[in-house]
């Protein structure tokens, strides 16, 4: 059953708890001036009637989630349990294949069943899924009318609703700002199990200083080489495409083109030409991919032949960071734009008053001014590079070399991260496993990066305030 039957429901409940509190309220405001007692109520009205929907609503939502993960559970445990199953597979995939089936066609998503296991099966998924239904829309309405009622029952005219429904709204926002930190812990905690079990198998010294990587999915996970799972080249390649090639393009064009929209063009020319720069961070990464691997390396290599490289490969790593700088400019660009505006028109009056010119001003004045948002978007920039994977499989190719020429093919950590954990192989392979690792070293790397952008921020915004 959808969870959003039962939220449908609990709203309905909630605007009808909300009406009959809110009259309820509006009696107590009645009464006290009838009997003349020169009082008033603790909170308004609509206090009254917030406290009691609240009360019915999030209970409701609470039970809608649970119940999403637990009547899955319940129906399979359900059709399992009927005579009709006796003959399915114990395990695997097949016993899967064949409840799905059934499940699907009971459902109304399908015509028919192809496995004549599984038509036996329909009408118990049928019986079952109306029995999850009717128990989840029936133990809503209890739960609904139980906060309710509860709820209901604590107005009185000296009652705190505002307070209460306040605490409440604020107790709610805190779990909402927790969800990001939960998420990162949560992914945090799994990268550091998996890769301590990587550890266990590989040395770490061999891992973080190995300049060869070439693990074999299919080799004995008893007795990995340590000599195969080098990262200083997935390492190297990300650097080098993401931080190097990539910033050379982003940062000077980005700046570039925030400080000529702030300071040199029209209303009319910015107002055509920020959102079309803006599309780029629009555009999906496959586009990008594309444009990288059928325009962009073609061309590269092209122009090397014309040169006298022979050798000069159609995937290489200055195709891919080329394109991946074009696509993060306006990260730079927006960043630096909004940070620019918003230094004080007196520090540029000021500067342009003593004599500067426009350069000068914009060099000596402006720049430094607008220099923590300009460093934030450039790590905000650089972070998005080094996650990037599209542009990297369509166009950096997939070897690990260790290189500085930028037209020699080259991968990055992302890459080899998804080649990892897409295979066949086992997730208790190290070559596997080591998808955990990369990923634990990456995520240490931006947080690093997180880190700098924060202290660079934090040293001018004190200097300029």
């Amino acid at each position: 059953m959808s969870p959003s039957i039962l939220l449908l429901l609990g709203l309905g409940l909630g605007l009808a708890g909300w009406l009959a509190a809110r009259a309820r309220a509006w009696n107590f405001r009645r009464d006290i001036r009838n009997e003349g007692k020169g009082g008033r109520l603790a909170a308004l009205p609509s206090y009254h009637a917030w406290y009691v929907a609240l009360w019915i609503v999030l209970p409701v939502l609470v039970f809608a989630i649970a119940w999403s993960f637990l009547a899955p559970q319940l129906v399979t445990g359900w059709v399992l349990s009927d005579p009709a199953a006796a003959g399915l597979p114990h395990f695997g995939f097949e016993r899967r294949a064949i409840l799905d089936e059934a499940a699907s066609v009971a459902l109304g998503s399908a015509p028919g069943v192809f496995n004549p296991l599984a038509e036996g099966l329909v009408e118990p998924y049928r019986l079952a899924f109306a029995k999850v239904r009717w128990i989840g829309i029936a133990a809503t309405l209890v739960i609904g009318f139980l906060g309710g009622a509860s709820a209901f029952l604590r107005l009185r005219p000296e009652f705190t609703a505002r307070t209460r429904v306040e605490r409440t709204i604020m107790t709610v926002l805190l779990m909402a700002s927790l969800v990001a930190i939960l998420t990162t812990l949560g992914i945090l905690v799994s990268l550091v199990f998996e890769t301590i079990r990587f550890f266990g198998m590989v040395s770490p010294l061999d891992f973080l200083l190995g300049t060869h990587w070439g693990p074999d999915p299919m080799g004995n996970p008893l007795n990995p080489d340590p000599s195969r799972y080098g990262a200083i080249p997935l390492f190297w390649g990300t650097i080098y495409i993401g931080a190097i090639i990539a910033m050379f393009v982003a940062i000077p064009l980005g700046l570039m083109s925030a400080i000529f929209l702030t300071q040199y063009a029209s209303p009319r020319w910015r107002s055509v030409l920020k959102p079309a720069l803006e599309i780029l961070a629009g555009v999906p990464t496959v586009v990008y991919g594309y444009f990288a691997a059928l325009t962009v390396a073609p061309a590269i290599r092209d122009a090397a032949q014309a040169i006298g490289i022979a050798n000069a490969s159609s995937e290489s790593g200055l195709a891919a960071g080329l394109v991946m700088g074009v696509m993060i400019i306006p990260f730079v660009s927006s960043m630096a734009d909004d940070s620019i505006a918003a230094v004080p028109q007196a520090m540029r009056d000021g500067s342009l008053a003593m004599g500067a010119t426009t350069s000068e001003t914009i060099r000596r004045v402006l720049i430094p001014a607008a220099l923590p948002g300009i460093v934030a978007g450039v790590m905000l920039a650089i972070s998005r590079a080094i996650g990037e994977t599209m542009i990297v499989v369509m166009a950096a190719g997939a070897a690990a070399n260790l290189t500085a020429n930028p037209l020699e093919a080259m991968t990055t950590v992302t890459f080899q991260i998804v080649a990892m954990l897409t295979g066949e192989g086992s997730f208790d392979h190290p070559a596997t496993l080591s998808a955990f690792a990369l990923g634990f070293v990456l995520f240490l790397v931006t947080l690093a990066l997180n880190f700098f952008a924060l202290r660079v921020v934090k040293r001018f915004r004190e200097a300029y305030e």
